[in-house]
């Protein structure tokens, strides 16, 4: 495989791919994401669309660059998760263990037995692996993931000077 921005491009949306993969094997062995591991997906996902068209013929430096910009979402998402998780700052009132949101719930809702019994708060570490949360590593990777975007929109525009 040569060092074409495409061909990085395409390294880039896998790395992608495996980890929304990976946080899609986790939630089926039992694991149940909390909102912000959901929205840490979402760039993810947008990532993989872009190394879709990359893959199908639209090779340019702004496809490259959002690549970027979805892998450094998910980097900033997944800084501020491990963030709540730590306790270095709180998170949403609607995801964390503080309970302030209950002040706007109706009686209905605070007894209702239609939520998930599995609901995961944001605040608390379901998983981690050398004392680092899911949210950690998909910080660490995706900085990696940007890496690559941002090389394979350099080498397009070194090509283009050329």
């Amino acid at each position: 495989m040569t060092n074409t921005p495409h061909n990085i491009a395409l390294l880039a949306a896998t790395g992608s791919l495996l980890l929304l993969s990976g946080a899609w094997i986790f939630q089926a062995l039992g694991y149940a994401p909390c909102a912000m591991c959901i929205w840490q997906r979402y760039p993810h996902g947008f990532a993989i669309l872009l190394g879709l068209i990359v893959l199908f013929g639209l090779r340019h430096t702004v496809i490259y660059l959002l690549g970027a910009a979805a892998a450094a979402t998910t980097a900033g998402l997944g800084i501020y998760h491990t963030g709540v998780e730590r306790d270095w700052w709180e998170g949403p009132s609607t995801c964390t263990g503080s309970g302030s949101d209950m002040f706007n719930m109706t009686a209905d809702q605070l007894l209702s037995t239609t939520e998930p019994l599995n609901m995961v708060l944001c605040d608390e570490v379901v998983w981690e692996f050398l004392t680092l949360s899911m949210a950690s590593w998909n910080t660490i990777f995706s900085v990696l993931i940007m890496v690559l975007w941002i090389a394979a929109a350099l080498t397009n525009r070194s090509r283009a000077l050329v």
